[in-house]
């Protein structure tokens, strides 16, 4: 068994090891290269954004700070699994695992492209010294633009691996945003949960107690129609009615917390949800907790937006900022034999 970057935890005189799994939404992170079959001339240095070597390694250096610091205080380490969401490419990602490395923090990558019109992605970075990839799959999300035509958001990720020896299945997710309405976007985040619980249902129908982590900027809260309704996605833990969808950020979402904030409104778009199994106690790993990483470094500390994630945009500008999402994370446990 690997301790590589395990804390203890104790309780009623039991020892426990504790692996942290994450999310963050790091905010347009794209290199600095005009790519002709994406939209992504604003983030070129004659683009809208200005965007130049200087501000790019800058933001390199603060999305790697955050990663760095993600559930340490009581993990005693960086996350162990990490999901990433809008990152352009794999070279974005070779630069924060670069950059990550000269903290002596060592990730593997899983990414694929995907065919989203910006060029943004989702992707999955992971210590190989407890977690083991056996199977990766893109799930590509088809939509329809105003006009009727046809086009790709961003693919849903499932990984399959070994925690520890345990296998897991992650799905990282990046669903259609609320631009231009709640409600007139709906029905595309509703198709994107969808796809998101036939992958989970055809998973469990190999394995009624598969261990199932799925996170994502949803762009819906947990209440919401497509997590609750669709996804039947629950915040309460009920193991007589097993197996079923836990989801630890409603009781966050309902005290008032968010992960991003808009028009003095606080929203937890940015979710970790989990199936029954890790529920279980004494069979290997459980979860633990979760939390939002908001410290003070990472808000806005004066003015109108005091509070909010201390974005790196600002009016069409970059302003060296980190992201205008908090990331989130859970602790997962199990017994020292």
């Amino acid at each position: 068994m690997c301790l590589c970057g395990f804390d203890l935890y104790s309780q009623n005189n039991s020892a426990y090891l504790i692996r942290t799994v994450a999310f963050y939404n790091v905010e347009n992170l794209f290199d600095t290269i005009d790519h002709p079959d994406t939209f992504d001339d604003a983030y070129t240095p004659s683009g809208k954004y200005k965007w130049n070597s200087i501000s790019y390694k800058d933001k390199i250096r603060k999305i790697s700070k955050v990663i760095g610091q993600i559930g340490k205080e009581t993990s005693g380490s960086p996350p162990d699994i990490i999901g990433l969401a809008e990152i352009e490419n794999k070279a974005v990602l070779d630069d924060i695992t670069k950059e990550l490395r000269k903290a002596g923090v060592v990730y593997r990558i899983v990414h694929q492209d995907s065919k989203d019109p910006r060029g943004i992605d989702v992707a999955l970075l992971y210590k190989e010294d407890c977690f083991i990839v056996s199977a990766f799959k893109s799930y590509p999300l088809e939509l329809l633009n105003e006009a009727g035509y046809s086009y790709h958001s961003r693919d849903l990720l499932v990984v399959c691996g070994y925690l520890d020896g345990e296998e897991v299945f992650l799905i990282i997710n990046h669903w259609p945003s609320r631009r231009g309405g709640i409600l007139k976007n709906e029905h595309k985040r509703i198709k994107a949960a969808r796809l998101n619980k036939k992958i989970i249902d055809s998973i469990l129908k190999t394995d009624i107690q598969a261990r199932i982590i799925s996170m994502g900027d949803f762009n819906d809260n947990p209440t919401d129609r497509s997590i609750r309704k669709i996804l039947q996605v629950r915040g309460k833990k009920e193991l007589r009615n097993s197996p079923f969808l836990f989801n630890p950020m409603e009781k966050l979402y309902k005290k008032g917390y968010g992960s991003l904030a808009y028009r003095d409104t606080w929203n937890l778009f940015d979710q970790i949800f989990l199936s029954s199994s890790l529920l279980v106690k004494d069979e290997g790993y459980r979860y633990w907790k979760a939390g939002i990483f908001n410290k003070l470094w990472l808000r806005t500390a004066s003015g109108r937006y005091k509070g909010y994630p201390l974005r790196g945009y600002t009016h069409g500008s970059y302003t060296g900022g980190y992201s205008d999402h908090f990331p989130v994370y859970i602790y997962l446990i199990r017994k020292t034999e």
